[in-house]
Protein backbone atom coordinates (compact mmCIF):
# COMPACT_ATOMS: atom_id res chain seq x y z
CA UNK A 1 0.00 0.00 0.00
CA UNK A 2 1.49 3.62 -0.74
CA UNK A 3 1.91 5.97 1.24
CA UNK A 4 -0.65 9.09 1.33
CA UNK A 5 1.00 12.05 2.93
CA UNK A 6 4.24 13.89 1.70
CA UNK A 7 6.33 12.76 5.08
CA UNK A 8 5.35 9.05 4.77
CA UNK A 9 6.05 9.48 0.93
CA UNK A 10 8.89 10.06 1.94
CA UNK A 11 10.15 7.49 4.50
CA UNK A 12 8.59 4.90 1.36
CA UNK A 13 11.44 6.04 -1.04
CA UNK A 14 14.27 5.03 1.59
CA UNK A 15 16.29 1.83 0.88
CA UNK A 16 15.52 1.27 4.65
CA UNK A 17 14.56 -1.36 7.12
CA UNK A 18 11.79 -0.13 9.44
CA UNK A 19 10.60 -3.37 10.67
CA UNK A 20 10.08 -3.09 14.82
CA UNK A 21 10.91 0.37 14.57
CA UNK A 22 8.69 3.31 16.64
CA UNK A 23 6.84 5.67 15.01
CA UNK A 24 6.32 9.05 17.37
CA UNK A 25 3.61 11.17 16.52
CA UNK A 26 2.87 10.50 12.80
CA UNK A 27 -0.07 11.57 10.72
CA UNK A 28 -3.22 9.05 9.54
CA UNK A 29 -1.26 7.09 7.19
CA UNK A 30 -2.28 3.70 5.50
CA UNK A 31 1.22 2.98 4.23
CA UNK A 32 2.30 3.35 8.29
CA UNK A 33 -0.63 1.17 9.05
CA UNK A 34 0.12 -1.70 6.54
CA UNK A 35 4.21 -1.98 8.17
CA UNK A 36 5.54 -3.55 11.19
CA UNK A 37 6.14 -0.73 13.43
CA UNK A 38 4.72 0.18 16.53
CA UNK A 39 2.64 4.14 17.56
CA UNK A 40 4.00 6.40 20.02
CA UNK A 41 1.18 9.31 20.26
CA UNK A 42 -0.80 10.92 22.59
CA UNK A 43 -3.83 11.18 19.88
CA UNK A 44 -6.52 8.65 21.30
CA UNK A 45 -8.41 8.40 18.08
CA UNK A 46 -4.97 7.30 16.09
CA UNK A 47 -4.39 4.61 18.61
CA UNK A 48 -7.95 3.31 18.52
CA UNK A 49 -7.37 3.17 14.95
CA UNK A 50 -4.32 1.24 14.71
CA UNK A 51 -5.38 -1.04 17.45
CA UNK A 52 -8.30 -1.81 15.53
CA UNK A 53 -6.02 -3.28 12.90
CA UNK A 54 -4.29 -5.45 15.75
CA UNK A 55 -1.15 -3.00 15.68
CA UNK A 56 1.04 -2.71 19.13
CA UNK A 57 0.44 1.02 20.17
CA UNK A 58 1.49 3.38 23.71
CA UNK A 59 1.17 6.54 25.38
CA UNK A 60 3.77 9.19 26.17
CA UNK A 61 2.21 8.59 29.53
CA UNK A 62 3.04 5.21 29.78
CA UNK A 63 6.43 3.03 29.67
CA UNK A 64 7.47 1.57 26.42
CA UNK A 65 7.30 -2.06 26.97
CA UNK A 66 10.69 -2.71 24.89
CA UNK A 67 13.48 -0.90 23.32
CA UNK A 68 12.64 -0.50 19.57
CA UNK A 69 15.66 -0.92 16.88
CA UNK A 70 14.63 2.55 16.22
CA UNK A 71 12.35 5.40 16.03
CA UNK A 72 11.18 8.35 13.92
CA UNK A 73 9.75 11.03 15.18
CA UNK A 74 7.53 13.00 12.72
CA UNK A 75 8.10 17.13 13.29
CA UNK A 76 5.03 18.51 14.34
CA UNK A 77 3.85 22.27 13.99
CA UNK A 78 4.60 22.93 17.20
CA UNK A 79 8.44 23.33 17.81
CA UNK A 80 8.22 23.03 21.62
CA UNK A 81 5.87 20.07 21.57
CA UNK A 82 8.90 18.34 18.69
CA UNK A 83 11.07 19.25 21.33
CA UNK A 84 9.13 17.73 23.97
CA UNK A 85 9.30 14.71 22.10
CA UNK A 86 12.69 14.58 21.60
CA UNK A 87 13.83 15.05 25.25
CA UNK A 88 10.94 11.80 25.88
CA UNK A 89 12.80 10.06 23.72
CA UNK A 90 16.25 10.92 25.10
CA UNK A 91 14.87 9.62 28.27
CA UNK A 92 12.81 6.37 27.68
CA UNK A 93 14.92 5.05 24.79
CA UNK A 94 18.59 3.34 25.17
CA UNK A 95 21.16 5.93 24.26
CA UNK A 96 22.75 5.33 20.96
CA UNK A 97 19.45 4.41 19.85
CA UNK A 98 18.94 5.27 15.95
CA UNK A 99 16.75 8.17 15.70
CA UNK A 100 15.05 9.82 12.91
CA UNK A 101 13.17 12.93 12.17
CA UNK A 102 11.02 13.76 9.44
CA UNK A 103 8.68 16.65 8.25
CA UNK A 104 7.07 19.27 6.20
CA UNK A 105 9.49 22.31 5.37
CA UNK A 106 6.68 24.69 5.81
CA UNK A 107 6.52 22.82 9.37
CA UNK A 108 9.79 24.21 10.01
CA UNK A 109 11.69 20.68 10.06
CA UNK A 110 15.16 21.84 9.10
CA UNK A 111 14.82 23.93 12.39
CA UNK A 112 15.96 20.37 14.41
CA UNK A 113 19.66 21.13 12.94
CA UNK A 114 19.80 23.63 15.93
CA UNK A 115 17.84 21.71 18.44
CA UNK A 116 19.66 18.47 18.03
CA UNK A 117 23.12 21.00 18.03
CA UNK A 118 21.82 22.95 21.18
CA UNK A 119 21.21 19.14 23.23
CA UNK A 120 24.90 17.92 21.95
CA UNK A 121 23.07 15.50 19.55
CA UNK A 122 24.68 14.91 15.82
CA UNK A 123 22.90 15.19 12.75
CA UNK A 124 22.66 14.44 9.15
CA UNK A 125 20.55 14.61 6.46
CA UNK A 126 19.14 11.66 4.72
CA UNK A 127 17.09 12.53 1.89
CA UNK A 128 14.84 15.98 1.17
CA UNK A 129 11.08 15.38 -1.55
CA UNK A 130 7.88 16.67 -1.91
CA UNK A 131 8.97 19.92 0.26
CA UNK A 132 10.04 17.30 3.24
CA UNK A 133 12.96 16.93 4.98
CA UNK A 134 14.61 13.46 6.76
CA UNK A 135 17.37 14.17 9.24
CA UNK A 136 19.46 11.40 11.29
CA UNK A 137 20.63 11.06 14.66
CA UNK A 138 21.03 8.60 17.65
CA UNK A 139 19.67 9.55 21.13
CA UNK A 140 21.99 10.46 24.33
CA UNK A 141 21.41 11.85 27.91
CA UNK A 142 20.91 15.50 27.79
CA UNK A 143 20.25 15.85 31.23
CA UNK A 144 17.26 17.82 30.57
CA UNK A 145 13.43 16.52 32.14
CA UNK A 146 10.95 16.75 29.84
CA UNK A 147 8.50 17.44 32.72
CA UNK A 148 10.21 20.97 32.77
CA UNK A 149 7.74 21.64 29.67
CA UNK A 150 4.64 21.75 31.79
CA UNK A 151 3.97 25.45 32.61
CA UNK A 152 1.06 27.29 34.58
CA UNK A 153 -0.76 30.52 33.81
CA UNK A 154 -3.56 32.43 35.83
CA UNK A 155 -6.72 33.46 33.75
CA UNK A 156 -10.26 33.89 34.91
CA UNK A 157 -8.73 33.86 38.91
CA UNK A 158 -7.40 30.31 38.15
CA UNK A 159 -4.31 28.69 37.81
CA UNK A 160 -4.21 26.36 34.46
CA UNK A 161 -1.42 23.99 33.76
CA UNK A 162 -0.08 24.68 30.28
CA UNK A 163 2.04 22.05 28.15
CA UNK A 164 3.11 22.63 24.30
CA UNK A 165 0.62 20.99 21.81
CA UNK A 166 -1.98 21.96 24.17
CA UNK A 167 -4.91 24.51 22.58
CA UNK A 168 -4.34 27.87 24.39
CA UNK A 169 -0.84 27.04 25.14
CA UNK A 170 0.30 30.11 27.32
CA UNK A 171 -2.40 31.74 27.00
CA UNK A 172 -6.54 32.23 27.32
CA UNK A 173 -7.78 32.06 23.73
CA UNK A 174 -9.83 34.86 22.76
CA UNK A 175 -12.78 32.77 21.58
CA UNK A 176 -12.50 30.88 24.62
CA UNK A 177 -12.93 34.24 26.81
CA UNK A 178 -15.98 35.56 24.40
CA UNK A 179 -17.48 31.79 25.32
CA UNK A 180 -16.96 32.48 28.90
CA UNK A 181 -18.58 35.54 29.06
CA UNK A 182 -21.92 33.92 27.56
CA UNK A 183 -21.81 31.23 29.99
CA UNK A 184 -23.47 32.94 33.02
CA UNK A 185 -26.70 34.30 31.31
CA UNK A 186 -26.75 30.57 28.87
CA UNK A 187 -26.63 28.59 32.41
CA UNK A 188 -28.50 30.36 34.53
CA UNK A 189 -25.71 31.72 37.29
CA UNK A 190 -26.79 33.62 39.97
CA UNK A 191 -30.56 32.97 39.35
CA UNK A 192 -29.98 30.02 42.05
CA UNK A 193 -30.31 27.24 39.34
CA UNK A 194 -27.88 24.00 39.52
CA UNK A 195 -25.13 23.62 36.98
CA UNK A 196 -25.61 19.84 36.62
CA UNK A 197 -23.74 17.20 34.43
CA UNK A 198 -21.86 19.54 32.23
CA UNK A 199 -19.47 18.08 29.69
CA UNK A 200 -16.79 19.93 28.67
CA UNK A 201 -16.25 18.60 25.28
CA UNK A 202 -12.54 19.43 23.71
CA UNK A 203 -11.38 20.78 26.98
CA UNK A 204 -7.21 21.99 26.16
CA UNK A 205 -5.79 23.15 29.17
CA UNK A 206 -8.82 22.76 31.27
CA UNK A 207 -10.10 26.47 31.55
CA UNK A 208 -13.93 25.70 30.78
CA UNK A 209 -14.09 22.49 33.20
CA UNK A 210 -12.25 24.71 35.98
CA UNK A 211 -14.48 27.15 35.38
CA UNK A 212 -17.81 25.32 35.67
CA UNK A 213 -16.13 23.18 38.55
CA UNK A 214 -15.64 26.34 40.65
CA UNK A 215 -19.62 27.29 40.22
CA UNK A 216 -20.68 23.80 40.97
CA UNK A 217 -21.29 21.63 37.81
CA UNK A 218 -20.71 18.12 37.56
CA UNK A 219 -17.68 18.33 35.11
CA UNK A 220 -16.59 15.54 32.20
CA UNK A 221 -14.16 16.77 30.21
CA UNK A 222 -12.98 15.02 27.41
CA UNK A 223 -10.06 15.91 24.85
CA UNK A 224 -8.75 13.16 21.76
CA UNK A 225 -5.15 14.78 22.89
CA UNK A 226 -3.97 13.36 25.75
CA UNK A 227 -1.85 16.13 26.78
CA UNK A 228 -4.88 18.37 26.98
CA UNK A 229 -6.54 15.76 29.20
CA UNK A 230 -3.28 15.74 31.65
CA UNK A 231 -3.51 19.52 31.50
CA UNK A 232 -7.16 19.50 32.58
CA UNK A 233 -6.06 16.92 35.40
CA UNK A 234 -3.65 19.33 36.48
CA UNK A 235 -5.26 22.30 36.16
CA UNK A 236 -8.43 21.13 38.28
CA UNK A 237 -5.84 20.07 41.04
CA UNK A 238 -4.49 23.12 40.93
CA UNK A 239 -7.51 24.83 41.53
CA UNK A 240 -8.28 22.15 44.39
CA UNK A 241 -11.79 21.49 42.08
CA UNK A 242 -13.44 18.02 41.26
CA UNK A 243 -14.33 16.74 37.75
CA UNK A 244 -13.53 14.00 35.36
CA UNK A 245 -10.78 14.12 32.44
CA UNK A 246 -10.84 11.43 30.09
CA UNK A 247 -9.48 10.88 26.62
CA UNK A 248 -12.33 10.44 24.10
CA UNK A 249 -12.49 10.66 20.09
CA UNK A 250 -15.45 13.23 20.42
CA UNK A 251 -18.23 10.95 21.94
CA UNK A 252 -16.31 7.85 21.91
CA UNK A 253 -15.44 7.02 25.81
CA UNK A 254 -18.83 8.32 26.98
CA UNK A 255 -21.20 5.35 26.22
CA UNK A 256 -24.85 6.21 26.88
CA UNK A 257 -24.02 9.16 29.18
CA UNK A 258 -26.28 12.59 28.74
CA UNK A 259 -25.67 15.93 30.29
CA UNK A 260 -27.56 19.10 30.88
CA UNK A 261 -24.72 21.07 28.70
CA UNK A 262 -22.35 20.70 26.61
CA UNK A 263 -19.73 23.39 26.36
CA UNK A 264 -17.16 23.51 23.44
CA UNK A 265 -14.25 25.63 21.65
CA UNK A 266 -13.96 22.82 19.08
CA UNK A 267 -10.80 22.44 16.71
CA UNK A 268 -11.26 22.68 13.33
CA UNK A 269 -7.37 22.40 12.36
CA UNK A 270 -5.40 18.81 12.21
CA UNK A 271 -1.88 20.27 12.02
CA UNK A 272 -2.28 22.63 9.39
CA UNK A 273 -5.13 21.51 7.71
CA UNK A 274 -8.74 22.57 7.84
CA UNK A 275 -10.52 19.51 9.01
CA UNK A 276 -14.39 19.94 10.31
CA UNK A 277 -14.47 16.48 11.14
CA UNK A 278 -14.68 16.10 14.94
CA UNK A 279 -16.66 19.31 15.48
CA UNK A 280 -19.26 18.22 12.55
CA UNK A 281 -19.52 14.61 14.87
CA UNK A 282 -19.86 16.97 18.44
CA UNK A 283 -22.79 18.69 16.68
CA UNK A 284 -24.62 16.04 14.72
CA UNK A 285 -24.40 13.73 18.11
CA UNK A 286 -24.79 16.37 20.47
CA UNK A 287 -28.94 15.64 21.34
CA UNK A 288 -27.64 12.18 21.88
CA UNK A 289 -25.78 13.08 24.84
CA UNK A 290 -27.97 16.01 26.04
CA UNK A 291 -31.02 15.58 28.87
CA UNK A 292 -34.61 16.96 27.73
CA UNK A 293 -33.58 20.49 27.35
CA UNK A 294 -29.98 20.68 27.88
CA UNK A 295 -28.03 22.71 25.58
CA UNK A 296 -25.22 22.53 23.48
CA UNK A 297 -22.65 26.27 23.96
CA UNK A 298 -19.94 26.32 21.69
CA UNK A 299 -17.83 29.52 20.44
CA UNK A 300 -16.24 29.46 16.67
CA UNK A 301 -14.80 31.37 14.22
CA UNK A 302 -17.79 33.52 12.38
CA UNK A 303 -16.55 31.85 9.01
CA UNK A 304 -17.00 28.35 10.18
CA UNK A 305 -20.05 26.73 8.13
CA UNK A 306 -21.67 26.06 11.70
CA UNK A 307 -25.17 27.05 11.30
CA UNK A 308 -26.01 24.50 8.83
CA UNK A 309 -24.88 21.70 11.17
CA UNK A 310 -26.77 23.38 14.08
CA UNK A 311 -30.06 23.38 11.93
CA UNK A 312 -29.87 19.83 11.05
CA UNK A 313 -29.29 18.53 14.47
CA UNK A 314 -31.30 20.85 16.84
CA UNK A 315 -33.95 22.30 14.01
CA UNK A 316 -32.82 25.59 15.11
CA UNK A 317 -30.04 27.25 17.25
CA UNK A 318 -29.71 31.29 18.90
CA UNK A 319 -26.44 33.39 18.37
CA UNK A 320 -25.80 34.73 21.62
CA UNK A 321 -22.68 36.52 20.71
CA UNK A 322 -20.97 38.08 17.45
CA UNK A 323 -17.86 39.93 17.53
CA UNK A 324 -16.93 39.57 14.11
CA UNK A 325 -14.26 37.32 14.52
CA UNK A 326 -15.94 34.20 16.61
CA UNK A 327 -19.61 33.66 17.47
CA UNK A 328 -21.25 31.86 20.56
CA UNK A 329 -24.02 28.80 19.40
CA UNK A 330 -27.07 27.78 21.60
CA UNK A 331 -29.34 25.31 20.82
CA UNK A 332 -31.48 23.57 22.80
CA UNK A 333 -32.79 19.55 22.50
CA UNK A 334 -36.17 19.61 22.42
Amino acid sequence: MSAETPVCQLLERQAFDYRGWLWVAPPRDAWLEAGQGSLLSADVALRTAWQARGLPTASPFEAVDAAPPGAVLFWPKSHALGEWWLLWLCVHLPPGTPLQLVGENQGGIKRVLKVLAALGLGCRKLDSARRCGLYATRLGRVGIDPDAAWTSFEAEGLRLASHPGVFGHGKLDDGTRLLLGELPGALGEGAGDVLGDVLDMGCGDGILAAWLARRGARVTATDVNGFAVEATRRTLAANGLAGEALASDVYAALGERRFDAIVSNPPFHQERAIDYGPAGRLIREAPKHLKAGGQLLLVANAFLPYPDLLEAAFGGFEILADDRRFRVYAATRA
